[in-house]
């Protein structure tokens, strides 16, 4: 079981670029890679061939960039967002 203070459990400032896609911070790393997936699922950002691969909105564009991204690259890409 993970500890209570953990990174993921530690709140963190956004970028004003970051809360204009998942709202106001400081939240979690865990909550804002769950606001991240709500925008992705609820714009239908998901490849319709490959779900691990991201087409960023003109929102999500501005904190990832406007290129295809992997899920995978796009959490590092969020980080930097994060302080």
């Amino acid at each position: 079981m993970a500890a209570k203070n953990n990174a993921l459990n530690k709140p963190v400032n956004l970028s004003p670029a970051l809360e204009a896609v998942i709202g106001k911070g400081p939240m979690t790393r865990a909550q804002v890679t769950s606001k991240v997936w709500e925008h992705i699922k609820a714009n239908n950002l998901q490849d319709s061939k490959d779900k691990r691969q991201i087409n960023p909105d003109a929102k999500l564009g501005a904190v990832i960039g406007n290129d295809q991204i992997s899920m995978f690259k796009m959490t590092a890409a969020v980080s930097k967002h994060l302080s």
